[in-house]
């Protein structure tokens, strides 16, 4: 019969990775004794296009974490290209806010930096923990925790708040059936792979009608590469050759760099997974990253949508244990979770929708950047002037 382990928190966050870590270090460098549990081992991999843009770039510095980024060597990235069919665009990255580059690091570097972070913090960070159930007290509220571990012994954990952010799918969102504000329409299916031996200017975005492609330079001299088609389509099984007829669509020079590069991890697919924005918070729980608020990854902006939200979040659970009205505090952060996400969400429904023409697509690039230079404007603000209100 496995043993039995029962703690106390004042608050367990589901999900290690991005959004959970960084939430998690949040709290606790704020005094919160915190649970940070995640199924998969330390470290693993995980389906990412990996960008970082300028928000996300900012938070890290702003946390102190950033310069660890760059002594793993995850290679700065000052440039945009742009390639409409065989036209180019090339956007320079121009310094400010404590960002003079962007970065794009593996997740096999990023999320065990974020665990690494949050146990320096205090948090008790436990990998291999398979979180099965919620805990809820006699009013229906959520108290915590049930699983196993990788021994098979169960595990429980009680705490006032629990915190998913166990992405779209979320094993949180569905056990407190959290209502669904916006389902989006538009999505692509994506292949992805990492590369040796293929040199970038940057990050590169390649679009054609109905195909779109990316190449996003990482760590250790790798390039992650990205092609997509529209949900309609469905995915090819035939990884790399599927990628190359994909780029070749997009840019013959895209498709040669490819061609001449070596493939050093298996291909991935990502099935059409159209938009999703749940409500992020109900009686003893909440939602961060994916779990609350999953947009189509063409504009690769995942990751910085998780470290916005996890100092969105942090920021409201503070408040509600310095004697802030939960409800109060929970609005705050939907508000200014939507406020920053929704332009930027629907900017990239348009794009991920692959039905437009060449002519079309800038105008539509320029809206998303209109989009993102606001959501930078939202976490400046975070800095400035956090207090829940």
């Amino acid at each position: 019969m496995p043993s039995h382990t029962r703690d106390r928190y004042d608050v367990v966050v589901v999900g290690a990775r991005a959004g959970g870590a960084a939430t998690a270090t949040l709290l606790a460098r704020e005094g919160l004794r915190v649970l940070l549990l995640d199924k998969a081992r330390r470290g693993s991999d995980t389906l990412s296009t990996l960008a970082l843009m300028r928000p996300g770039v900012l938070q890290l510095h702003r946390w102190g974490l950033l310069d660890r980024l760059v002594a793993a060597g995850t290679p700065p990235v000052r440039r945009t290209v742009f390639h409409y069919g065989t036209d180019q665009v090339s956007v320079d990255i121009r310094p400010g806010d404590g960002v003079d580059a962007l970065y794009a690091p593996r997740r096999t570097v990023l999320d065990p930096m974020l665990a690494d972070a949050a146990a320096e913090a205090g948090v008790d960070v436990r990998f291999e923990v398979d979180v099965r159930a919620l805990v809820h007290d006699d009013h229906g509220r959520v108290v915590g925790v049930t699983g196993r571990d990788r021994t098979g012994r169960a595990v429980e954990a009680h705490a006032p708040w629990t915190v998913g952010a166990d992405g779209r799918g979320s094993l949180v969102a569905r056990e407190v059936d959290a209502p669904v504000t916006h389902h989006g329409a538009a999505a692509g299916a994506y292949l992805v792979t990492y590369v040796e031996g293929l040199e970038t200017r940057g990050y590169e975005w390649a679009f054609a009608p109905a195909r779109v492609a990316g190449f996003i330079p990482t760590n250790d001299g790798v390039t992650n590469v990205w092609a997509g088609v529209p949900a309609a389509e469905g995915l090819r099984r035939d990884g790399e050759r599927a990628i190359h007829d994909i780029l070749a669509q997009v840019s013959a020079e895209l498709a040669e760099r490819f061609a001449g590069a070596r493939t050093v991890a298996p291909v991935r697919g990502h099935p059409a997974s159209p938009a999703l924005v749940r409500r992020p918070y109900g009686p003893g729980w909440a939602l961060v990253g994916d779990a609350g608020a999953y947009r189509d990854p063409a504009t690769a902006h995942g990751i910085t949508d998780a470290f916005r939200d996890a100092e969105l979040l942090a920021g409201a659970l503070v408040a509600v244990f310095e004697g802030t009205d939960p409800v109060e505090a929970m609005r705050w952060y939907e508000r200014r979770r939507d406020a920053a996400s929704v332009p930027v969400l629907e900017a990239t429904e348009s794009i991920a929708t692959l039905d437009w023409d060449l002519a079309q697509l800038p105008d539509l690039h320029r809206r998303l950047s209109r989009a993102l230079k606001a959501e930078t404007a939202a976490v400046l603000a975070l800095d400035a002037d956090d207090a829940v209100a």
